[in-house]
């Protein structure tokens, strides 16, 4: 048996929130004289709950600051690795299987931690951390794309809603009396 329910129009998130506010133009002028402007709302951000402590937005920073010194551990790995293109960078496998020794023993899951740790560890790894830092900050300010991250992050969500919500309609609309 299947149940359905039926929410007020006041409940449903996609409708106008009570506390927006229409603004018009000209509200007493007649159709025919009025601007094709359209109406604008003035409303207040989503609230999301649970967030009591910091923003999905700050979580969010973390999350990628924590995931920028993941990057920077590899980008320094690699060039301490092998020789690279880059004239300025010099490999150093000594440094590298430090480097490598450090991460079997050391999360990498908060970037902070890992790094003030390697920075503790010896003079040698205080130089590895050292470039890390760098690295993660440069890496952060100069070579992400940001904006390619908004634009895949935004595609995703609406290719994954829309599967999602096609996979539901074809899961729920088969009928297996037809088989």
């Amino acid at each position: 048996m299947e149940f359905s329910t039926i929410l007020p129009l006041s409940q449903l998130s996609c409708f106008i929130p009570k506390t927006c506010t229409l603004i018009r133009a000209h509200p007493f002028k007649p159709w025919r004289h009025r601007n094709s402007k359209p109406a604008r709302f003035r409303c207040q951000k989503m609230y999301v709950p649970g967030f009591g402590e910091a923003s999905p937005e700050k979580k969010a920073a973390k999350n990628m600051h924590n995931f920028f010194t993941y990057i920077a551990v590899r980008i320094v790995g690699a060039q301490l690795e092998v020789p690279s293109v880059p004239s300025c960078y010099s490999y150093n496998t000594e440094a590298h299987k430090d480097l490598l020794e450090f991460l079997d023993k050391n999360s990498l899951n908060d970037g902070d931690k890992f790094c003030a740790a390697l920075m503790r560890e010896s003079p040698r790894h205080k130089g590895l951390a050292m470039r890390i830092l760098e690295v993660r900050s440069s890496y952060c300010k100069k070579d992400f794309e940001w904006d390619n991250l908004q634009r895949l992050a935004s595609k995703m969500a609406d290719e994954s809603n829309t599967r999602i919500m096609r996979d539901y309609v074809l899961e729920t609309s088969h009928d297996p009396k037809i088989d």
